[in-house]
């Protein structure tokens, strides 16, 4: 196996957590609404798509996981904004998803 072939399944496998993570239409809604590149506490969040605290929590940790938010913990609340440091490639994945939904007239956030 050369190192383009260790590159590109890692790539893939990053691309596969990715989508994975933007199956869930409240962690999408949740992307959507981190995308005004401020930072937001979970209780944002879950006043704004009407979930639980621990519900949104998990939500959270499955994006942080796959790399597409960061969080920072102030006090007892923790802030999460959209990764700035993601792939572009990444990064036009993401916006793609969010802009077909918004043009199929489905609500995102």
């Amino acid at each position: 196996m050369t190192a383009f072939d260790l590159d590109t399944r890692n790539m893939w496998s990053t691309m596969q957590e990715i989508l994975t993570a933007l199956c869930d239409p409240t962690r999408r809604a949740a992307l959507a609404i981190l995308c005004d590149s401020g930072e937001h506490c979970v209780c944002e969040l879950m006043a704004r798509l009407d979930v639980s605290q621990s519900r949104m929590s998990r939500h959270m940790k499955v994006l942080r996981e796959a790399g597409l938010v960061l969080d920072r913990r102030d006090a007892q609340w923790v802030r999460y904004r959209r990764n700035p440091d993601l792939a572009l490639e990444f990064s036009a994945v993401i916006d793609a998803v969010l802009a077909a939904e918004f043009n199929l007239g489905r609500k995102v956030a």
